[in-house]
């Protein structure tokens, strides 16, 4: 009897664990239609490892718990390489920032022809554009000025960041940012993570599918040494980098960065493996931003993306 009941509880066990199999097969199986969507994607390895390739067929995309298919994994090289790239100054800062243009222009000189640059500055809540998008990369490094360095001259980092996106016509080529500022907001103020400013530009970056980086720099004033405000401020810059697919660089409370140069370096480092991504999203009821992640198994690297992508409504 003991002998019949052990059969059973074996044979309980098997079909158990082949119905989870089944099941995690099933969920991990792509959709095999959907919505294309579409995204920038940094492939970012870990600290001290080379690049490993990365096949589309090593790009697993998730909404949720279900897996899309990806059709398109493309390098932005060659003829994709074009790079729209906008240099976000805020005015507030103080003069310390002055020291860093010269290693704000190198890195503008070093850009490929592919490259267009901007300049603009953070100034009363709007991006002041002082160079528009050029080819001409002596002309944008030489529009770089020292900063007003008046506390408040920039109203709020996250409006002019918005303000740039909205008045930035549409590309079928990369799109980024990266702004330099102490992002404090001093419009919400401080001490929540859920500020709407923050929220709205990361909104508008996702949607139109631009990513920002961030180099933090103090700002003119009491609040440029104030542990409070600094503190919140790389966190608000942190939060629009990682969820838009940026990066985000910062340096604790220690004072201003000696250079920009080694970050700068590491963004350009960033910009050599981008890829194209297209996959298949569920079709929503309206068109707006889904939440989305990506996940490969090939060791020693990370796919670096915004955490929502906007996804078409199907026309009805």
């Amino acid at each position: 009897m003991n002998k019949y009941r052990f059969m059973a509880k074996a044979l309980l066990g098997t079909v158990v664990w082949l119905c989870g199999t089944l099941s995690l097969s099933a969920q991990q199986a792509p959709a095999a239609n959907g919505v294309p969507a579409h995204m920038l994607v940094t492939v970012e390895p870990h600290h001290g490892s080379t690049v490993p390739a990365v096949n589309r067929e090593d790009v697993m995309v998730f909404e949720g718990k279900d897996r899309d298919t990806a059709t398109e994994w493309i390098p932005a090289e060659g003829d994709r390489a074009a790079l729209e790239l906008f240099i976000l100054l805020d005015d507030g800062s103080d003069s310390n920032l002055g020291t860093q243009l010269d290693d704000i222009r190198k890195f503008i000189n070093a850009q490929p022809a592919s490259t267009k640059v901007g300049i603009a500055y953070m100034q009363n809540g709007m991006a002041r554009i002082v160079q528009d998008l050029t080819t001409d990369h002596a002309q944008a490094a030489k529009a770089l000025r020292l900063p007003m360095g008046v506390r408040g001259a920039n109203g709020s980092p996250y409006f002019s960041l918005s303000d740039l996106i909205k008045h930035w016509p549409e590309s079928s080529g990369r799109r980024e940012v990266i702004m330099a500022s102490d992002g404090i907001d001093l419009y919400y103020g401080s001490g929540d993570l859920d500020d709407p400013y923050v929220n709205e530009a990361i909104d508008n970056a996702q949607r139109a599918g631009i990513l920002v980086s961030a180099i933090y720099t103090p700002g003119a004033g009491h609040f440029g040494h104030d542990y409070w405000q600094t503190y919140w401020g790389q966190l608000y810059l942190a939060q629009v980098a990682d969820r838009t697919g940026g990066e985000s660089y910062y340096i604790g409370f220690n004072g201003p960065p000696v250079a920009f140069a080694p970050y700068l370096d590491d963004f350009t480092q960033r910009l050599g493996h981008q890829y194209f991504l297209t996959f298949l999203a569920k079709p929503p009821k309206k068109s707006g931003l889904q939440p989305v992640k990506l996940r490969t198994e090939v060791p020693n690297v990370d796919l670096v993306s915004a955490d929502r992508v906007y996804v078409q409504a199907e026309p009805k």
